[in-house]
C-alpha cells in the first residue's frame, strides 16, 4: 500500500472500471486503487454473464473515448412499444433523430471484458495504479473513497428509498421464424412489460426480458420449453411468427432503490450503489456510466491541481459533483419509476390512458423526440 491513495474505487463492474480508465486517461499521474473482487485473469469472466444488456448511444460515444466499446454488439434502428390486447402504439426510429442508432444491445460479460481490456491499456502510462482483489486495511485512508459496488435489486446491503414492484425479470434468449433486423419490442403486458431485442447470436435471436409477478415468473422458469414458447406466442402476438426455441432462462426480482444523498465527507456512490432501477427502459447501466464519466472528471481535475488538498476541498468538489448529477438522477429514476408502475396497473381507466399516451407520442414527434434524446443522452 503506497503512503497517499488519492482514489480508492470499491468495486470491479462496469461502472467502476470505467470510472478508473476516464480517471487514469485524464490524469495518468493518479494515486489510483482499484478493488475488484474478480480475478485479475480474464478467464474466469469468458464465459460470465450473457444476459443481454442496453446500452444507450450516448453511453457509446462515452465508452469510445477509452476505446472500450464491445465488438459483439448489435444496434438497435428502431424501437416499436405498444400494449397487449389495448389500443395504442409508438415507433421510433433513427432516422427520426438523425441518428446511427437509438441504442446498442450487448452481453454483459462482453462490456465487462471490453473495458477490463481498456483499464489495462490506459494502466501501461499509469505508475501509480493499483489492481487489487482485496481492500487494503489502510482503505480508510484513501483521500476519496468510490463506492461503484451495486449488485442486484434484494441482493444489496443498502434500502434507503425506493420501491419493491413486487415483480420479476424473466431474461432469456428466443427464436423467432420472422425476425425484424434491428429492431427492439416493448411490449406493455397486464403482467408488466415483455421486451424483445436483438442479440449477438443472429437475426433470428433476440434478448428476453419478460416482467411478471414472482409467481409467474418461477411458474414459466419451469415451464416445458414447448409451453413456454406457446404462452410467449401468445402474450407477444404473431409479429415475429412462430417462436422456435428458448434458452438460457434466469429470473431475476425487481425494483428501485436509490440514494438520497450519493456523497457523503470524502465519499461518493455510483451506479447501482447509488440507484438500481427496474430494466423498463434500459438506463440503468447508462445512468451508472454517466456517473462514473463525470465524477472523473471532477476528480481528474481536482488532484491534478490540488498538490495539498484538504478535506474540506475535496468536500466541496464532491457536492459540486452530486449537484450535477442531481437533475440526471431525478428524471431518469423518475422515468423509469413512473414507466414500471403505470404500464402494470389492471385499472381500465388507467389502461385507456396508456393508450391515450402513446397514441400522443407517435403523433406528436417534438414529445417522442425529447423523450428519446433523454433515453440516450440523459442530462449532463
Amino acid at each position: 500500500m503506497r503512503d497517499i491513495t488519492q482514489i480508492m474505487i470499491q468495486g470491479g463492474g462496469p461502472v467502476g472500471l470505467a470510472c478508473a480508465a476516464w480517471c487514469l486517461q485524464k490524469n495518468p499521474r493518479l494515486h489510483l486503487t482499484l478493488v475488484d473482487k474478480n480475478s485479475l485473469d480474464d478467464a474466469a469472466l469468458t464465459e460470465g454473464d450473457t444476459r443481454g444488456i442496453a446500452l444507450s448511444h450516448g453511453s457509446k460515444l462515452l465508452l469510445n473515448t477509452i476505446h472500450a466499446w464491445p465488438e459483439d454488439s448489435r444496434p438497435i434502428h428502431q424501437i416499436h412499444v405498444s400494449q397487449a390486447g389495448r389500443f395504442g402504439r409508438a415507433l421510433m426510429t433513427r432516422e427520426e433523430l438523425n441518428q446511427e442508432a437509438l441504442g446498442h444491445i450487448t452481453r454483459y460479460h462482453d462490456i465487462h471484458l471490453a473495458l477490463r481490456k481498456a483499464l489495462r491499456k490506459i494502466a501501461n502510462d499509469s505508475p501509480h495504479f493499483q489492481w487489487l482483489n482485496e481492500a487494503p486495511e489502510e482503505i480508510e485512508s484513501a483521500t476519496c473513497l468510490v463506492h461503484a459496488e451495486g449488485g442486484l435489486f434484494k441482493q444489496q446491503d443498502w434500502v434507503e428509498s425506493g420501491r419493491d414492484y413486487h415483480q420479476s425479470a424473466l431474461v432469456g434468449l428466443v427464436e423467432v421464424e420472422k425476425p425484424s433486423l434491428n429492431q427492439a419490442w416493448e411490449r406493455f403486458t397486464k403482467e408488466g412489460p415483455l421486451a424483445l431485442l436483438p442479440s449477438h447470436q443472429g437475426d433470428r435471436f433476440l434478448n428476453l426480458v419478460w416482467c411478471s409477478s414472482p409467481e409467474s415468473a418461477q411458474t414459466r422458469l419451469g415451464m416445458s420449453d414447448a409451453d413456454f414458447l406457446t404462452d410467449l406466442e401468445n402474450t407477444f402476438g404473431k409479429r415475429l411468427g412462430k417462436f422456435n426455441q428458448i434458452q438460457h432462462r434466469r429470473v431475476y426480482e425487481l425494483g428501485l432503490n436509490y440514494r438520497k444523498e450519493i456523497t457523503q465527507g470524502n465519499e461518493v456512490w455510483i451506479g447501482n450503489s447509488a440507484q438500481t432501477l427496474h430494466p423498463v427502459a434500459g438506463q440503468g447501466l447508462n445512468l451508472g456510466l454517466r456517473d462514473a464519466y463525470l465524477l472523473a472528471e471532477k476528480l481528474a481535475r481536482y488532484f491534478a491541481i490540488e498538490k495539498n488538498s484538504s478535506r474540506e476541498s475535496l468536500e466541496l468538489v464532491l457536492k459540486e459533483y452530486a449537484d450535477t448529477r442531481t437533475l440526471d438522477r431525478r428524471v431518469t429514476i423518475g422515468i423509469t419509476d413512473f414507466l414500471a408502475r403505470v404500464f402494470t396497473s389492471s385499472l381500465l381507466p388507467v389502461q385507456l390512458a396508456r393508450g391515450f399516451a402513446l397514441s400522443a407520442l407517435q403523433w406528436l414527434p417534438p414529445v417522442k423526440s425529447a423523450l428519446a434524446r433523454q433515453m440516450m443522452f440523459g442530462r449532463r
